[in-house]
């Protein structure tokens, strides 16, 4: 628990600084709001002894018009401070928020695989918004209820100290109960958390899988599945909710007993002619206070335990170093031509068996295309991603233009680098704007010569908006195959030294696929290709055919000299009916 409150203390230490005008403004406003709410017992005190009592109509007046006066400086005092308060909460949510997001945006592929995008979007938002709250309430409540406390303990004394015996009874008794009940939140608060990040990643799944669900009827099965994580988290917030239901009777508990001890005990005062009507009705206004001050406090260590737990969660992202960062004195060529060169590669995840790849070496020269084949799970995809650098590897080396692209800003690396992943994600807005995500400065010419090679300026032509049709998030407004060209022309409009094509045209048509390369080769003719593909047609044209079975390269060569050199390719090609007739 107090590792949680001091990563707590340590974002709110960096992140509220710069609003520490605004709070500032906050506290002197708190300040006067709550010595004005203080002086007020005493004036209707006053009112009461020196006005009704006497039947002094006048001092009933004067006095009155100083408590209009009063509660209005306290109102506006207050409502400022809920202004100013908010503004400062909102923009300490704001700059965390952006602070997580820049941090993650950082990340390798290993760091986001390691928490998961449900988790990294809970704790974008749910959890920060956690925080945002402890700052707004601390704001309006952390000055507020130490000066009501202390304040309201000295004017109760001051109007008569026969009585403050009970505050030291019922005080420690409401402070006790209220955290014996939050010690037992804040574990609860943890794995709630947990379970946010379960339905999150539950629905994301169900909406992202939703022609899957349907096409194979397994509806019953994605609810009943929804169904056991909502109930898990309403079981656990039902559990938080226990507790948290047990804070008000408490309180009121002690606030009614209080209440009539004092009454009790101040009637037999006044009776024994020790004590005032008025100061008895102040004492108890006072008394009201102090243990309102302490409900405040309740509230706030209410609030603890939960952002403490989401402070927890945001610190381990935020301690997470991404793996992927450029070294301290990058290599920084003028120009890349677009070598590759891999020696003795391998690589292996985080606790692995066995390397997913092991002993790779190729070299792929400028101006010629290299395809990649294997069965599937042979490491195909995880070679791509080691040569535009998503993962590191764990032994060997991978070379561009003879430099190890550990070495390279990564920004530079990635800027020569045209890649087209397996399934081509688009991103909402407009073809335009997804287009200008390979090349932010695109003119329109450059986006319809890239949209011609990749075979995609028919159907965007044809659409009334042209370059700006709308895309969906993730361009489910498109079959497959046309996402996958947007994607192909997303890459080629940057005119990179490297293109990495891994399985792009899988979702292509042979016509279409035979369209896009040949189209891709005017444009690419100094460039390095690198193509993924299970087409044996797509392969044969192929300068170099890199064969990976198994995480190791088992044959190098052209279509040819593979089919009479290398089985498994051989078994690859006849697999698709093209090997037998052409084999020599």
């Amino acid at each position: 628990m107090c590792d949680s409150y001091e990563m707590l203390w340590a974002l709110l230490r960096q992140y509220v600084r710069p609003y520490r005008g605004l709070l500032t403004v906050v506290a002197v406003l708190q300040v006067i709001s709550t010595l004005a709410s203080l002086y007020l017992p005493t004036v209707n005190a006053a009112i009461i002894d020196d006005g009704v009592a006497k039947g002094d109509t006048r001092r009933i007046v004067e006095l009155g018009g100083v408590m209009l006066g009063v509660t209005a400086l306290q109102v506006l005092c207050a409502v400022g401070a809920v202004y100013f308060g908010s503004r400062a909460g909102m923009g300490f949510g704001r700059d965390l928020r952006s602070a997580i997001f820049h941090h993650v945006i950082g990340f390798s592929a290993a760091e986001t695989a390691r928490f998961g995008a449900p988790s990294l979007l809970t704790r974008t938002t749910n959890d920060v918004q956690q925080i945002q709250l402890l700052v707004q309430l601390t704001c309006t409540m952390l000055i507020t209820a130490p000066i009501m406390s202390v304040g309201g303990v000295f004017m109760a004394i001051h109007q008569d100290a026969g009585l403050s015996w009970l505050l030291l009874v019922s005080v420690p008794v409401l402070a006790l109960a209220n955290y014996w009940i939050v010690s037992h939140m804040l574990p609860i608060f943890r794995t709630m958390q947990r379970l946010i990040d379960g339905i999150n990643r539950v629905m994301r799944e169900q909406l992202s899988g939703i022609r899957v669900v349907r096409a194979f009827a397994r509806e019953p099965y994605e609810r009943a599945r929804f169904a056991q994580a909502n109930q898990a988290l309403a079981d656990t917030a039902l559990d938080a909710g226990r507790w948290q239901a047990l804070m008000l009777p408490v309180t009121t508990l002690v606030i009614n007993v209080s209440s009539v001890a004092l009454i009790w005990f101040g009637g037999l005062r006044i009776d024994a002619g020790q004590m005032q009507v008025g100061s008895l009705i102040a004492f108890l206004s006072y008394f009201m206070q102090i243990l309102m001050a302490v409900l405040l406090a309740t509230f706030m260590l209410v609030s603890f335990p939960r952002a403490s737990a989401c402070a927890e969660r945001i610190s381990e992202v935020m301690s997470t170093a991404p793996g992927i960062v450029s070294p301290a004195h990058p290599v920084l060529p003028g120009t890349i031509s677009g070598e590759i060169r891999l020696e003795s590669a391998e690589f292996s995840y985080s606790g692995a068996e066995k390397p997913v790849l092991e002993d790779v070496s190729f070299v792929a020269q400028p101006g010629t295309t290299t395809a990649i084949v294997g069965s599937t799970g042979s490491g195909k995809s995880t070679l791509v991603s080691l040569i535009c650098r998503l993962y590191d590897v764990t032994a060997g080396s991978v070379l561009i233009d003879g430099v190890d692209v550990r070495d390279y800003d990564t920004e530079q690396l990635w800027t020569a680098i045209g890649l087209v992943p397996q399934r081509g994600y688009l991103f909402s807005g407009t073809v335009a704007d997804n287009l200008r995500y390979g090349k932010a400065d695109a003119t329109d010419d450059e986006m319809w010569e890239a949209l011609r090679v990749a075979a995609a300026d028919d159907f965007v032509r044809l659409h009334a908006d042209g370059l700006q049709m709308r895309v969906a998030q993730g361009g489910i407004n498109f079959s497959g195959g046309q996402r996958q060209r947007l994607a192909i022309a997303r890459a080629v409009i940057r005119r990179p030294a490297i293109y990495l094509f891994d399985d792009a045209f899988s979702a292509l048509d042979v016509h279409t696929d035979a369209r896009v390369r040949e189209s891709l080769a005017e444009v690419s003719a100094g460039s390095t290709v690198v193509i993924v593909s299970q087409r044996i047609s797509t392969v044969a044209e192929a300068d170099q055919v890199i064969v990976v079975d198994d995480g190791r390269v088992v044959g190098v060569g052209t279509h040819t000299t593979l089919l009479a050199d290398c089985p498994t390719y051989a078994e690859f090609a006849d697999s698709q009916s093209m090997g037998a007739g052409a084999r020599p």
